[in-house]
């Protein structure tokens, strides 16, 4: 069933009941100043790093779902209730969210009063902001109360949701005319305060938690909103908030609007108070003051619109297919832009504690991204390539906010050196810049020992060469790409970490999807090489990729599949000689999307077997037979009950190099059909089952094995963003960006028909239209680019041009 529908005119998911599965959520902001925003209005505010400087207080784990957030109480005589249905669940005669791109909208309506909120974090402004329309539809006047609700968290969300003996006792604020500033710890170590503020004179308000809601009472039953009257509280220590009080006159049909306005300011270190004790409130005036107005709020409304239209024309399909338009001009690019933002850090699955930015996980988030906004993408790479070791490993995370990696989990993730090379790669064939690899990066954050960033590229390829195994296969180290699976790390007992314990880096244990990834972009390295007139290393680089695809056919392969790795006794994983766990997802994608095995006929077989094996109704399984044991030689990956996660779930991460594999050898329907069973706008009909958002992509689907088979968890930040996008509109639409100019090779699947397609490419605007008069699956037989027969095709790319047009005939 489906609880909402797509509004593509309007780039809107629109949700007609508060009660979906799951809180569906939306991100706003874009730079600096971050808000997650559940369709109930639930959420949190952070402005930079989602763990040091979190703004607004949210709980995890929570009952009922999505505890806290940035809510309004209307208060008509004895009724109570929300715009967003939450925090009371008052029976709401109309509701609708609608989720749009950077913004969410409100309206609820009870007893003749109808509530309309815009809630987006304007572009280049560290606030967000929340304006509420209150409505009287009825014949007769309205008296109304209204009552605007934050929680403050206090800066550190790890530090405040456990040094309760601190925290309890440092809560401060400031309250002048209609804004709260929160204020704590601002005396000490800090110089950033907060703020939220509404732009009308207010009737009363609070800071102090506990009188706002009384004594065990939850958000649902405020005393204050109960009462109908604020308390003028000052919060000391405790827990502060920010609660404004509005009364209300409405003629019939009189409408009245209010801005509110919640934003961080930093203020120079020499430079903080207006008087003993007294923050400086300069910046915060004039933010504010910039809020003040419906006109200013529409005008930077109207920004933020507009910056979505302009950016996502740079990739724009127009095809027969309703869906992939939806998915690719619109969904699959905005969550490449949420998780570009984000990494793994912050989300309804992620606390934004603990994980930081992920050096594997950036890089591929670049290869969805790198189009939209090229210039935020290279300085990403420079600051993921700045954690990075002198042999070419690298920290496996870092904090957004220091750019340093996080000494916690430190290296060892043996396939992060090579995704650098990967999003370098898609970086400069998309860019043509190739002056980012002389840009002098530093190891470890250390500037003293920074080399050019192709120093750091030949440390990545040269870390795999230099780290084999018995069967001259990469080391696996910790982990590689499945992070649960540890073959070195041996954890018997509760506590111990299944990454981090033990030997950890074993000189056995093997993995046959890092080589895979070795022959994939050793190539694209060697092809940096040549660009950079290096024939020499390109030569070297090439030698090694052809070593290890060598190695892969003499000991990866298993007779109708790849073998997963090879354990710290040499055994292998994911064979057939296993009792579980026979056949992995992984090698079998990246191996044949890297061309192992095509001109040998392996790489069929291997697809086969996939379909044969590991395909479901919901997506392609990580693998299978699920293990019903824990093993000791493989770690996390046999802890979790069978078809969850990585014990035979649906990773819908990799299912996209399932069907660039299929692109490689030509099957359009394959491929078609793999990229259909995990894309949202196919699966909206079975929300009650998905249970997750139906407009983006979730990390994982339960797999056959499951309880609970088809059921959604992690959604929003997950590398299948990148990725799916990646595979629809390099592979299936096969618009792929090579050093040279652009490659037009679709593999569509049968009776797809022909398209259209803008791309934005190194400034050059491209119209291309693909027809297919034979209804071939994948094969262009001619090319032309304005007007002209061009042989083969790729585009050749001239600068002066400014728009360019494009007609292909498969065949």
């Amino acid at each position: 069933m489906k609880y909402g529908h797509f509004d593509d005119d309007a780039r809107e998911y629109v949700i007609t009941t508060p009660k979906t599965p799951l809180p569906w959520i939306n991100y706003l902001g874009n730079q600096e100043f971050f808000s997650l925003i559940s369709n109930t209005c639930g959420g949190y505010s952070f402005c930079k790093d989602a763990k040091l400087l979190r703004i607004t207080r949210y709980r995890y784990n929570n009952i009922p779902y999505d505890n806290n957030g940035k809510y309004f109480y209307i208060k008509d005589g004895d009724t109570i209730w929300n715009p967003g249905w939450q925090p009371t669940k008052t029976t709401l005669d109309e509701y609708e969210c609608r989720h749009g791109l950077g913004y969410s909208k409100f309206k609820g309506v009870k007893n003749g009063v109808e509530a309309n909120v815009l809630t987006f974090v304007p572009m280049n402004d560290r606030c967000e902001i929340s304006r509420i329309r209150i409505k009287n539809t009825t014949s007769t006047a309205k008296e109304l109360k209204l009552f605007s609700y934050v929680e403050w968290c206090l800066w550190n969300a790890d530090d405040d949701e456990r040094n309760f003996q601190r925290n309890l006792s440092t809560g401060e604020v400031e309250v002048i005319d209609s804004a709260i500033f929160h204020k704590t710890e601002y005396r000490e170590r800090r110089n950033h305060f907060a703020v939220y503020s509404v732009n009308t004179k207010v009737d009363g308000f609070d800071t102090s938690r506990e009188s706002f809601l009384g004594p065990y009472n939850g958000n649902d039953t405020p005393d204050v909103v109960t009462n109908g009257a604020c308390t003028n509280s000052i919060a000391s220590g405790w827990s502060p908030v920010a609660v404004h009080q509005i009364n209300i006159t409405l003629a019939p049909g009189e409408e009245k609007s209010f801005v509110f306005v919640l934003g961080y300011i930093e203020n120079d270190e020499n430079d903080k108070w207006e008087s003993p004790g007294v923050i400086k409130k300069d910046l915060a005036w004039e933010m504010l003051d910039r809020y003040k107005t419906d006109e200013q709020v529409d005008k930077a409304f109207d920004i933020l619109v507009d910056y979505w239209k302009s950016l996502l024309s740079k990739y724009h399909v127009k095809s027969s297919n309703d869906k992939v338009d939806r998915m690719v001009n619109i969904w699959n690019q905005y969550q490449c832009m949420v998780t570009f933002n984000m990494s793994r850090s912050a989300s309804y699955y992620e606390s934004g504690i603990g994980r930081g930015m992920g050096f594997r996980d950036s890089c591929q988030d670049l290869l969805g991204f790198v189009h939209l906004i090229p210039d935020r993408a290279r300085a990403r790479i420079i600051d993921i390539a700045s954690t990075q070791f002198q042999d070419g490993s690298a920290y496996h995370q870092y904090q957004p906010l220091t750019k340093k990696g996080n000494a916690d989990i430190g290296s060892g993730f043996n396939d992060d050196p090579l995704w650098l090379i990967a999003g370098t790669s898609a970086y400069i064939r998309e860019t043509g810049d190739d002056s980012i690899l002389d840009e002098m990066v530093p190891f470890d954050n250390d500037e003293s020992v920074a080399t050019p960033l192709m120093n750091h590229l030949k440390r990545s390829f040269d870390y795999i060469v230099n780290h084999k195994g018995p069967h001259n296969l990469p080391l696996i180290g910790r982990a590689d790409w499945n992070d649960c699976l540890n073959l070195n790390c041996f954890s018997a007992h509760p506590g111990e970490s299944f990454q981090t314990f033990g030997p950890s880096e074993g000189p056995v244990a093997e993995s046959v999807f890092i080589a895979g990834m070795f022959v994939k972009y050793g190539e694209e390295y060697a092809q940096l090489c040549e660009l950079k007139g290096d024939k020499a290393e390109a030569e070297y680089a090439r030698c090694e990729v052809q070593k290890m695809y060598d190695a892969v056919l003499k000991d990866g392969w298993d007779g109708e599949w790849f073998i997963r790795a090879y354990d710290a006794y040499s055994h292998k994983v994911g064979s057939k000689e296993c009792e579980e766990g026979q056949i992995f997802i992984e090698p079998q994608g990246f191996c044949v999307l890297a061309g192992i095995g095509v001109k040998e006929g392996l790489a069929k077989k291997a697809m086969d077997s996939v379909k044969e094996r590991l395909d479901t109704k919901y997506g392609i399984m990580i693998l299978q037979p699920a293990y019903t044991k824990y093993h000791l030689e493989l770690g996390e990956v046999s802890s979790y009950p069978p078809g969850y996660k990585e014990n035979a779930g649906i990773f819908c991460h990799n299912n996209p190099w399932v069907s660039i594999a299929e692109t490689v050898l030509g099957d359009g329907d394959r491929a078609f059909e793999i990229y259909k069973k995990t894309c949202p706008a196919y699966i909206e009909d079975i929300s009650e089952i998905h249970c997750t958002e139906p407009y983006v992509y979730s990390q994982m689907v339960a797999g056959k094995d499951a309880k609970f088979f088809g059921q959604g968890k992690n959604s929003w930040l997950t590398g299948t963003a990148a990725w799916t996008f990646t595979d629809i509109s390099q592979y299936i639409l096969g618009v792929y960006p090579t050093l040279n100019g652009l490659q037009i090779n679709p593999c569509v699947p049968d009776g797809f028909g022909d398209f259209d397609l803008d791309r934005t490419y190194r400034g050059v605007n491209y119209h291309i239209h693909v027809s297919n008069p034979s209804n071939v699956q994948k094969g262009v037989s001619k090319m032309t680019v304005d007007g002209k027969d061009v042989e083969g095709n790729v585009i050749p790319f001239d600068a002066s041009a400014k728009d360019v047009t494009v007609n292909v005939v498969m065949g």
